[in-house]
């Protein structure tokens, strides 16, 4: 049985808990949002890594690839970081990987299983902190294990760093959300929201529709619908 670590979204954050779980594959995956070389080069010290380039990966990572198609011990494997970009013709693909949403998913769609690994990096919100291994038998069929990373020994600790991270992410949000209502109003696109503001596109299109679907719902209402 070939063991494969499959990651994503590790925003310049190597846990000791991820290389301890990677350390015995054969080779790393890494769906994008690597945020710099260092991270790349500790992981090629665990085993080889073929990675994509994210959205937050900028000038340093432009020898990356946006997308790659792979072999893997003969299962045919296809690689990207935002799932908007995976192409509608996946003849022969196996599996499909992908992150950007930092949320653990997977799929099974016209024969073709879809992996979201989620985040290991730093905590978003009160988000898991997930990875995936994909075993591979020699008969060619495969299973995946999502993996969660417990963040701390002491629950109270991480329960209350959570909540000042929170409570930053939701100050954060609440003094932007003005500007993006008037800016709703005046016609922005998603896109040009999400990255005029440094958000993802996801928490821009949230925004969006709660604010297009609830007429007259203010700031507070928004944060609410959001669970923050």
């Amino acid at each position: 049985m070939h063991k494969i670590g499959i990651i994503s979204d590790t925003h310049g954050m190597l846990r000791p808990e991820v290389s301890e779980i990677l350390k015995n594959c054969e080779l790393i995956l890494h769906s994008g949002d690597i945020n710099n070389q260092e991270i790349l080069d500790a992981l090629s010290q665990i085993a080889p890594i073929h990675a994509v380039r994210g959205n937050n990966d900028k000038k340093w990572a432009n020898f990356l690839p946006e997308s790659l198609t792979l072999n893997i011990c003969n299962i045919p494997v296809f690689v990207t970081h935002n799932k908007n970009f995976i192409p509608k013709d996946l003849t022969g693909i196996k599996l499909v990987v992908y992150g950007h949403s930092h949320k653990y998913e997977e799929r099974i769609s016209d024969g073709i299983f879809y992996l979201n690994p989620g985040s290991c990096g730093p905590k978003r919100f009160r988000q898991d902190i997930t990875l995936a291994i994909l075993y591979i038998n020699d008969d060619m069929t495969f299973k995946i294990e999502k993996v969660l990373i417990s963040t701390s020994k002491n629950k109270n600790t991480e329960k209350a760093r959570e909540k000042t991270e929170d409570e930053k992410i939701t100050a954060n949000i609440a003094s932007m959300l003005p500007t993006i209502m008037r800016e709703i109003d005046a016609g922005k696109t998603v896109e040009q929201i999400a990255a005029k503001h440094r958000i993802s596109m996801e928490l821009s299109d949230q925004i969006n529709r709660m604010y297009l679907t609830h007429p007259g719902v203010d700031v507070e209402g928004i944060l609410r619908r959001l669970g923050l």
